[in-house]
This record gives C-alpha cells, sequence and structure tokens, in this order.
C-alpha cells in the first residue's frame, strides 16, 4: 500500500489545482452568459467567450498561466523593453504599426477597446519580429535539459547513451555566427521578416526558445499574444528610458533569466 502513496498525494495535489483552475474557468464563463463589456477584459473571459474551448482545454490555460507561463513572460518582456529603449528607430516602427491597426479597428467606432482583438495581435508582424528577436538573444529559458530514453546519436556522429542528460545553451546559440550571421549579436527585428514585410518563422531547431520536435512549448501562442498584448497597449500609451547607465544589465541565470536590479527606467506619457 505504501508505494502508493507518493501517486496519491500527486492526485491529490493535481485534484486541488484542478478544482482551483476549474472555478476561474466557470467564473469566467458566468460572467460572460451575464454580458457586459468588462466580462470579456481578460484573456481567458476572451478564450471562454470565442466557443472553441472545452472547460477543460481553458483549465490547462489557467494552469499554463499560472505555472509555466508567469516569470517566462516577465523575463521576456523585462529584456525586450531594456532592448527597445535603447533603439528609438524600433520603437518608432512598433507604435507606428499599433497606430495603423488601431486606426483600421476602430474606423465608425466612437468608443475603441482599450485593449486589442486576437486578430489586431496577428496583424502586428513587425512587434512579432521583434519579440522573437528579444527572446532570440535573450531567452527566457537560456538553458534546457532533455534526458535520453535510450542510446541514440546526435546529427554529428555523437554518442548519447540511455539516461545520459543533455544540455543545451539558446543564449550561446544566438551569439554563434554560423547559425544567425556576422550580425548575430545585433538586435534586428528585420532578420524575421520577408520582403512583403509578413513574418517569417525559423526551424525551432535552429530558434529553440520554445523547444523543438515533441516537447514543443505548448503555451507558445498563449505567450505570444500575451506579450504582444501588454507591450501594444503600454507602447500606445508611453514610451520608456532605460536609466541603469551603458553598461548592459546583469544576467541572473536561474530557471529563467532574469535581470539583475530589475529594469529602472523613466517612463513618459505619449502626446
Amino acid at each position: 500500500a505504501s508505494q502508493h502513496g507518493p501517486e496519491r498525494r500527486m492526485r491529490e495535489a493535481l485534484g486541488t489545482i484542478h478544482g482551483y483552475a476549474g472555478r476561474i474557468v466557470r467564473e469566467r464563463r458566468e460572467r460572460g452568459k451575464a454580458g457586459g463589456l468588462a466580462s470579456r477584459s481578460d484573456f481567458l473571459s476572451r478564450f471562454a467567450a470565442s466557443g472553441e474551448h472545452s472547460d477543460e482545454s481553458l483549465r490547462d490555460v489557467v494552469t499554463n498561466f499560472l505555472l509555466a507561463g508567469r516569470d517566462t513572460t516577465s523575463s521576456a518582456l523585462t529584456w525586450f523593453f531594456w532592448l527597445v529603449s535603447g533603439r528609438p528607430d524600433v520603437e518608432d516602427r512598433i507604435v507606428r504599426e499599433i497606430r495603423a491597426v488601431r486606426a483600421l479597428s476602430s474606423q465608425g467606432s466612437t468608443h475603441p477597446s482599450p485593449t486589442f482583438s486576437f486578430d489586431e495581435l496577428r496583424d502586428m508582424h513587425y512587434l512579432h519580429a521583434a519579440v522573437t528577436e528579444s527572446m532570440r538573444l535573450y531567452p527566457p529559458v537560456a538553458m534546457d535539459t532533455h534526458g535520453c530514453k535510450q542510446d541514440d546519436f546526435l546529427p554529428d556522429g555523437t554518442f548519447v547513451g540511455k539516461g545520459w542528460l543533455i544540455t543545451y545553451s539558446a543564449y550561446a546559440m544566438a551569439r554563434m555566427e554560423d547559425i544567425w550571421g556576422k550580425d548575430c549579436e545585433e538586435f534586428k527585428p528585420e532578420r524575421w521578416l520577408g520582403e512583403d514585410g509578413a513574418f517569417r518563422p525559423e526551424s525551432p531547431f535552429k530558434y529553440p526558445v520554445f523547444h523543438a520536435g515533441p516537447r514543443m512549448c505548448l503555451g507558445k501562442e498563449m505567450a505570444y499574444i500575451q506579450m504582444k498584448s501588454v507591450i501594444a497597449c503600454v507602447l500606445e500609451r508611453f514610451s520608456f528610458r532605460y536609466f541603469g547607465g551603458e553598461r548592459r544589465p546583469g544576467l541572473v541565470l536561474s530557471l529563467t533569466l532574469r535581470m539583475e536590479g530589475g529594469l529602472p527606467t523613466q517612463v513618459n506619457k505619449r502626446s
């Protein structure tokens, strides 16, 4: 009976998490039925209102937000705002794109929404490129480890034994010329855009920020929507200037790549 102890505790723990997440989903569903703009102002309410997701699927979205999507997203946003604060040209292009999307969506509307819809966020190709490029240089999970289930060989012929752990560094890969070219250390959103200005993804094995293969990050699309929404709403109204001097902030390597001392910033309201 004792060998079932850990499994039983795991079941009970999952029951607690699922119960908590399920309660949040039910509240959003009920709020959505009651109607009103306020009920659709957060991500989960919008997901619930779309009618595309089951309660179980929405429960998984909540769990992802609470666990995997919290520190990673804040890490990515911190490095993004630091990079953009030193590149007024990039900031200007992002703001112009946000305003163009806003102008299209608010035609004939006397009360435009303070937030952006999923479709509007998907139309922001340059912003998508800038976020992708900032995560290339400062990946939220800078190093990741995989376990090997059976003896195998890597593509270059290196033997990997059953039970071995392999760690790769997305941070180091971003700074290798043979992967990203001579301008690998430069913050260059344009490298992600085609001639038509549309976003052009790379192989996840070249850009392993969300991992690759069967262990691909399930929250990838949600992370982009969340980050682009925050950035678009903030940069539409405010401009940031980094106040920490000329040197790059220090790196704090934990499970996520954090910024030493946080991000001291001057915030200016746009006119």
